[in-house]
């Protein structure tokens, strides 16, 4: 998997991630209560955050992407 491919996927769960978030926003401001909306579209949030920090772990373990170290001591 090429390099512009993975930071792409990354970016695609990244806005999905929002674009649910303000769905969530929205209907929450809109229907006041009146449909599970809101909550659909939060739990979808939820499970696209958990797909991406799974898709992260396992890309890790599998050597497909390899963490750089920022913040890390030298030695």
């Amino acid at each position: 998997m090429g390099e512009p491919l993975k930071i792409l996927l990354v970016v695609g769960f990244l806005l999905l991630i929002l674009w649910n978030l303000g769905a969530g926003l929205y209907y929450m401001l809109v229907d006041k209560g009146t449909s599970k909306r809101t909550v659909n579209a939060l739990t979808r949030r939820v499970a696209l955050s958990v797909a991406l920090i799974l898709l992260v772990v396992l890309a890790i373990k599998l050597g497909w992407i390899v963490p750089h170290g920022i913040g890390r001591a030298p030695g």
